[in-house]
C-alpha cells in the first residue's frame, strides 16, 4: 500500500469543486447534532421494553450508523468508533458481537494484505507486476480501465475470494496508476481504483463461487432445501448480463465519472533494470499465496490466513521486505476501523433479527398475487434490496435464504427462482459501505465513501432500470420463469 493510502484522500475528481467541498463541510456540521438525537432516542427506548426496545435501538442505531458512513457526517473514522460505543453502552448487542469484525477473517486479510501492500510498493515489484499486467495497454484511459476491469473480472475464474483478489490488485493497479501519470487526487486514478474495486465484486457474483454471497447462497440453499446450485448453469443464468454487461457498463461509466480526457504519458516500464533480490522473493511469495488463494477449497485454509502468513514474512527479520518502522508508520489504522465497523453493523443486524423482521413486514405490506409474475418478481427484488440496505451485501444470503421458501409461497414462483432473484440484488451495490471488498479496495485505494458513491449510484440506476429487465428477459428465453 502506497503513502496515498494512509494520507486523507482529496475530494473526488471535481472532487475539488466549491459545491462538493459545502455540502462536505454541511454534512460534517450537522454530525454533532444528529449524534445527540439518536443517543437521545436509545436513551428513550429504555431497557424496560424488552426485545421491542432492542430491536428498535438496533434499527436506529444501524440507520444512524449508515447515513454517517454515506453522506460524511463525521471525518474518518468517527463513524465507526462512535457505533462500537453506542452499540455497546446501550446494550444493543454483546461486546463480541459488536466487535465481532476484529475477529473476522475479512480484517486479518485486510491487515495481512496492507503488509503485503507495503512490500510490493517498498521493492518496487508493484511498478514491475504493472507493466506486465497490464504492458498491452495504450496511453488511453478507456484502454487503462477496460485492462483493470478485464483482470479484475478474468481473476475471478481461478481465485475465489473477491477480498483476496483486491489486496493482490491494489498496490498493482496503483503502481500502473503511477506509470499513467495518475497522482494521487487525480479523478483517474480514483476511476481505476474504483475499476478494481467495483469489476472485483459486482459482475463477479455471476461466477460461482467467486465471491463470498454467492458462495453462502450455494451452501445455504443446499443445507435448508437440498437445491445443489452447480457452476455450469448457474454462469449461464447470471454471467451474460450481470457479468459481462455489467463489466461493460462499469468501464462506460467510470470514463464519465472520473475523467481523463486526452492521452496519458505512459512512462517507461521496470523491465528494463534487473531484478533485485527483494522483488524475487517477494515475486515468489506472491505466487505461492496467489496458488494458495485459489486452492482454499481443496486445503482448506482461509485466505485471511494467507495473507496474514504472507505478511508476517515480510516483516520477518532477513527478508527485508517490510521494515518494522516503515509497519508502524504506514499501517493504515483508519482502513481497519471501516471494515471492523461495517463488519460489526453486519453482526448486530443479524443478532438482533433485524433483517427478518423488516423483510417480513415488507412481505406484509406488498400483498403479493400468485400468477403475476412481473410484478411478483419486482416486488421480491425491492424487498431483498430494502433489506440489502440494513446490512452488508455478504451476508444477504444468510438473511433471506431461510425466508426464502416463505416468499416462493406468497409469490407463487418456484422456490429455485427466489432463491437465483438474491444474486441480482447482492451484485447491485448503491453505496459502497453495502460491499466489504469493495470497502477495502477503496480504502486501500485512498478513495472516500462520498468518492466511491459517485460511482455506485449512477451505476444501480443503471442496473434496476435496463441491466435487471434484461436480466429477467434472458431467464424467459432460457425458460427458467414461468
Amino acid at each position: 500500500m502506497n503513502d496515498s493510502a494512509r494520507t486523507p484522500p482529496a475530494r473526488d475528481g471535481a472532487a475539488t469543486a466549491p459545491a462538493a467541498g459545502s455540502v462536505a463541510r454541511r454534512a460534517l456540521q450537522h454530525g454533532p447534532t444528529l449524534l445527540l438525537a439518536v443517543v437521545v432516542a436509545l436513551l428513550w427506548f429504555s431497557p424496560s421494553f424488552a426485545s421491542a426496545a432492542t430491536l428498535t435501538r438496533a434499527a436506529i442505531l444501524v440507520v444512524f450508523t449508515i447515513a454517517a458512513w454515506a453522506f460524511g457526517f463525521f471525518a474518518e473514522p468517527i463513524a465507526s468508533l462512535v457505533f462500537f460505543l453506542l452499540a455497546v453502552v446501550f446494550r444493543i448487542a454483546a461486546p463480541p458481537v459488536v466487535f465481532s469484525g476484529f475477529a473476522s477473517p475479512a480484517w486479518w486479510l485486510v491487515f495481512g494484505g496492507s503488509i503485503i501492500g507495503m512490500a510490493v510498493n517498498i521493492s518496487g515489484l508493484g511498478e514491475r507486476l504493472a507493466a506486465l499486467v497490464f504492458g498491452r495497454a495504450s496511453g488511453s484511459y478507456l484502454s487503462a480501465v477496460s485492462a483493470v476491469a478485464i483482470v479484475a473480472v478474468g481473476l475471478a475464474f481461478i481465485m475465489p475470494s473477491t477480498a483476496g483478489r483486491i489486496i493482490l490488485l491494489t498496490p498493482i493497479v496503483l503502481a500502473f496508476a503511477d506509470r499513467l501519470g495518475l497522482t494521487p487526487g487525480r479523478p483517474g486514478r480514483i476511476g481505476l481504483v474504483m475499476t478494481l474495486a467495483a469489476a472485483s465484486y459486482m459482475p463477479t457474483s455471476s461466477i460461482l463461487p467467486a465471491n463470498v454471497p454467492n458462495t453462502v447462497l450455494l451452501g445455504a440453499a443446499d443445507t435448508l432445501y437440498g437445491i445443489k446450485l452447480a457452476y455450469g448453469p448457474y454462469l449461464l443464468l447470471h454471467f451474460p448480463v450481470l457479468g459481462a454487461l455489467k463489466m461493460a457498463a462499469i468501464v462506460w461509466l467510470v470514463c464519465r465519472v472520473y475523467p481523463e480526457p486526452g492521452k496519458l504519458a505512459l512512462t517507461s516500464a521496470a523491465s528494463g533494470r534487473a531484478w533485485s533480490r527483494r522483488e524475487r522473493g517477494l515475486a515468489v511469495l506472491l505466487l505461492a499465496s496467489l496458488i494458495l488463494f485459489a486452492t482454499d477449497f481443496w486445503h482448506g485454509v482461509s485466505p485471511a490466513w494467507v495473507a496474514l502468513g504472507a505478511g508476517i514474512l515480510c516483516l520477518m527479520p532477513g527478508a527485508d521486505l517490510v521494515p518494522v518502522k516503515s509497519f508502524a508508520e504506514r499501517l493504515n489504522i483508519v482502513t481497519l476501523l471501516y471494515v471492523a465497523g461495517f463488519l460489526g453493523v453486519g453482526a448486530v443486524v443479524a443478532d438482533s433479527g433485524l433483517g427478518a423482521v423488516v423483510s417480513d413486514g415488507m412481505l406484509r405490506i406488498a400483498g403479493l398475487t400468485p400468477g403475476h409474475t412481473t410484478t411478483n418478481l419486482a416486488t421480491l427484488a425491492v424487498i431483498d434490496a430494502g433489506i440489502g440496505l440494513l446490512t452488508t451485501l455478504s451476508g444477504l444470503p444468510a438473511v433471506l435464504t431461510p425466508l426464502a421458501k416463505h416468499f416462493a409461497t406468497a409469490s407463487g414462483l418456484p422456490l429455485e427462482v427466489v432463491l437465483m432473484l438474491q444474486v441480482p440484488v447482492f451484485s447491485t451495490v448503491f453505496l459502497p459501505y453495502q460491499s466489504p471488498p469493495m470497502m477495502i479496495g477503496m480504502q486501500l485505494g485512498g478513495v472516500t465513501l462520498r468518492q466511491g458513491a459517485r460511482l455506485c449510484l449512477p451505476l444501480a440506476a443503471i442496473t434496476v432500470l435496463l441491466l435487471l429487465p434484461l436480466d429477467y428477459l434472458w431467464w424467459r428465453v432460457l425458460g427458467y420463469l414461468p
